[in-house]
């Protein structure tokens, strides 16, 4: 008899929170404005979520080698096409997609070296929810996308000078391709 009372009680209880949930959902009070931060615990509760998540996913993936100059280069072009104008360059010190987005895209420069090569593949190939970081695997080969992630490996260590140099060298590049 105990035991049938403190399942109708949970069951109660998760109807309640359900409602209570709805409700919320249906009354527009949250502001979804990507003008507008997250309150700190929501940000806490994103921000945890997402890291696991993506630790969980990345455990298996086996890493290639990085160091090739020919792969560090095709990767720079597609970081200079499609991810500086979020993640910025070397000198950069924002752009007008960056100041809309919320939340703010990590600089890649600094996050880096704080990061895994196996983590960076799976967030480019995926892309996270809720972020604006779209699912690049959807429209790049997994080699482009660790060209990507040895372009990332290198980009700490690289001064605005060398960025520039290496925006030439992908400018020359193409226009060798076109002619």
């Amino acid at each position: 008899m105990k035991l049938k009372i403190i399942g109708v009680t949970v069951l109660v209880l998760c109807a309640v929170f359900m409602l209570v949930v709805a409700g919320f959902m249906y009354s527009g009070y949250y502001n979804v404005a990507a003008s507008e931060p997250d309150n700190a615990v929501l940000r806490w509760a994103l921000t945890t979520t997402r890291n696991h998540s993506i630790d969980r996913r990345a455990a298996g993936i086996q890493v290639p080698p990085l160091s090739n100059p020919q792969l560090i280069q095709e990767g720079f072009e597609h970081y200079h096409e499609m991810c500086a104008g979020c993640h910025l360059a070397p000198g950069m010190k924002s752009s007008e997609i960056r100041e809309g987005l919320n939340p703010r895209p990590p600089v890649l420069a600094k996050l880096v070296p704080h990061s895994n090569p196996a983590r960076l593949f799976w967030v480019i190939k995926h892309g996270v929810k809720m972020t604006g970081m779209p699912a690049w695997g959807a429209s790049h080969s997994d080699g482009m996308i660790w060209a990507m992630v040895a372009f990332l490996e290198r980009l700490p260590t690289l001064t605005p000078a060398e960025y520039q140099a290496m925006a030439a060298k992908a400018e020359q590049h193409a226009g060798h391709e076109h002619q």
